[in-house]
């Protein structure tokens, strides 16, 4: 119980530091690049405070992953509260540094089980916000989808992932013609959408879209 009082406090602007600087390691070397004094070193402070504020380092690890998803869900639910979440989908999934991250976390999900949990639950929570905000998109504009939304959305995300880890790889071929062929797709669905009926779900983020969206993430999280 003492050790459980001397443990920083979660508002703290030193522990949100610690996690910035462990954030930046992950996407610049990697999560095994994530120690101590490393982390310290890049937050400027001593390394004896991240233990202060991290009992383990999965401790550490799981706030970085935790900070991130809660971070992207706000931007996700903010996007698709537009008139074009189809393309809002693509163009968070185009993200770089999230497109690293999230590979890096999924790497350190299956080496360390104690952050597992955490990376599981925040990429379900994304999955889960996309599907309800698209099936509600389509209900309004009366758009019949080839795809259903659940696979609609991984297929997106998966497919701009693919094309930014393999750009850093030096490979392009078929990438032109995979982004020419998405945003002729999002076109053509756009094209036979009537604004007008869509607009309702999705303004302001407090239509019936967002509204199933978060009653869909608070029932699986729940």
């Amino acid at each position: 119980m003492g050790a459980d009082r001397r443990r920083g406090a979660e508002c703290s602007a030193t522990r949100t530091a610690l996690i910035e600087a462990a954030e930046q390691l992950i996407g610049e070397e990697g999560f095994a690049a994530v120690t101590a004094r490393k982390v310290a070193s890049k937050a400027g402070l001593k390394p004896q405070l991240v233990h202060y504020y991290f009992r383990t380092m999965d401790d550490l690890l799981a706030a970085v992953v935790r900070r991130n998803g809660e971070r992207n869900l706000e931007r996700l639910i903010k996007a698709l509260a537009s008139e074009q979440p189809l393309r809002a989908i693509w163009s968070f999934s185009k993200d770089a540094r999230n497109a690293v991250l999230s590979l890096q976390f999924l790497a350190l999900a299956s080496h360390r089980r104690a952050v597992r949990a955490e990376v599981k639950r925040y990429g379900e929570q994304v999955r889960i916000v996309l599907t309800a905000a698209l099936e509600r998109h389509y209900e309004l504009c009366g758009i019949s989808p080839q795809a259903p939304p659940i696979v609609a959305s991984l297929s997106m995300m998966s497919v701009s992932h693919s094309l930014i880890l393999e750009e850093a790889l030096g490979v392009s071929l078929g990438h032109a013609e995979t982004r020419e062929f998405i945003a002729t797709t999002l076109k053509r669905l756009e094209d036979g959408v009537s604004r007008p009926a869509c607009v309702p779900g999705f303004e302001g983020g407090s239509g019936a879209g967002s509204r199933q969206s978060r009653q869909a993430l608070r029932n699986r999280t729940n």
